[in-house]
């Protein structure tokens, strides 16, 4: 199994003699996209230490054309992290702060009475953007929270009628706290399977802290991201483009079975009430194809399936309640089911 892209500095490229490994001249074009994303997680470096493996989740749900949760205790860079990702991709980006009073078309958009007009006419929300920055997303009510399924799977809004397409590309990242829960309101299973990602974002290690210490003390200001030399290093062309070369690579059909034969088994856990359903196996699919494409890989192998399961379907399952009075916990079930699932040769 290899180390989880989320927790690694850099997926890098394969050897040359790696099974499935393309030659870098091969197409020019396409490793010129490559390069071009990873700029983008120097560029974040500039603004957010210690977080290169949640910069490399954000590119791949990006690439993937999905959406991510992250989830790490107040002050680990959330925010400043989804700030500093749109900031170097060159994308327009919008912040919600999830509260218990905000309704639903203060995200999406309403009708408003035009007196001079004499009609009612659509106002866009905050949901009209290229990034979408969901600020605790759990401090708002489910009815609240739903807005965004639409929006989130339909890349649309429909009000009075009519559809109205969001910008393309589209990427929501929402942001929670997982230790307080006063207030809160816990995300339904269907709010969760639209994100692609769970991403836990960790506490940084103490060389990490010292260097965020020293910037700090240097002058930097987390609200002035220009002034910390932080530009767009890519456009919204070559992120499409991207979004095109990672859903083309191959995927071989024992790769699929062993994708579904690991769903199988969330379902056949006896540890587990709800398993992954199709739409994880989908979701683990492109995001498998993302990660295979960042690493230079013409298709995808099981390596690039186990290394993206956990942050893929670590939200998707529930446990059941005595499983949980035991301990166990959804990552240790999806580590358990890696490991007694038959890889393909």
């Amino acid at each position: 199994m290899t180390d989880s892209p989320l927790g690694s500095p850099d997926p890098g490229d394969p050897p040359a003699d790696a099974p499935g490994a393309a030659p870098h001249s091969a197409n020019g074009g396409d490793a010129d996209l490559r390069q071009a994303m990873h700029r983008v997680r120097t560029e974040v470096g500039k603004a957010v230490v210690g977080q290169d493996g949640t910069v490399t989740g954000l590119l791949i749900a990006l690439l993937a054309r999905g959406h991510v949760l992250l989830e790490g205790v107040p002050g680990v860079a959330k925010t400043l992290l989804v700030r500093s990702f749109s900031q170097a991709l060159g994308l327009d980006t919008r912040r919600v702060q999830f509260t218990p009073d905000l309704m639903p078309g203060d995200v999406t958009g309403s009708l408003v009475y035009d007196a001079r007009s004499g009609e009612f006419e659509f106002r866009a929300g905050p949901v009209f953007t290229h990034v979408l920055l969901a600020d605790e997303i759990n401090r708002t009510p489910p009815k609240t929270q739903a807005a965004l399924l639409e929006a989130m799977e339909e890349r649309q809004v429909s009000s009075d009628g009519l559809s109205r397409p969001l910008p393309d590309p589209f990427l929501v990242a929402a942001t929670q706290n997982p230790v307080e829960h006063e207030g809160t309101y816990t995300l339904p299973e269907a709010q969760l399977d639209r994100f692609l990602l769970k991403l836990v974002v960790d506490l940084p290690g103490r060389d990490a802290e010292v260097d965020v210490l020293r910037r700090h003390a240097g002058g930097f200001d987390p609200r002035r991201l220009r002034e910390a030399g932080l530009d767009a290093v890519v456009t919204p062309t070559e992120i499409l483009a991207a979004q095109r070369a990672a859903a083309s690579v191959v995927v071989a059909d024992d790769v699929l079975g062993y994708v579904v034969d690991l769903a199988r088994a969330t379902r056949q856990s006896p540890s587990v009430l709800l398993g992954v359903s199709p739409r994880g196996s989908t979701g683990l699919l492109a995001a498998a194809k993302a990660w295979a494409w960042l690493g230079g890989y013409p298709a995808i192998t099981p390596d690039h399936v186990q290394t993206m399961l956990v942050p893929v379907w670590r939200h998707r399952i529930r446990l059941r309640p005595e499983a949980e009075i035991e301990g166990v916990t959804v990552d240790s079930v999806l580590t358990s089911v890696l490991q007694q699932t038959r890889v393909p040769l």
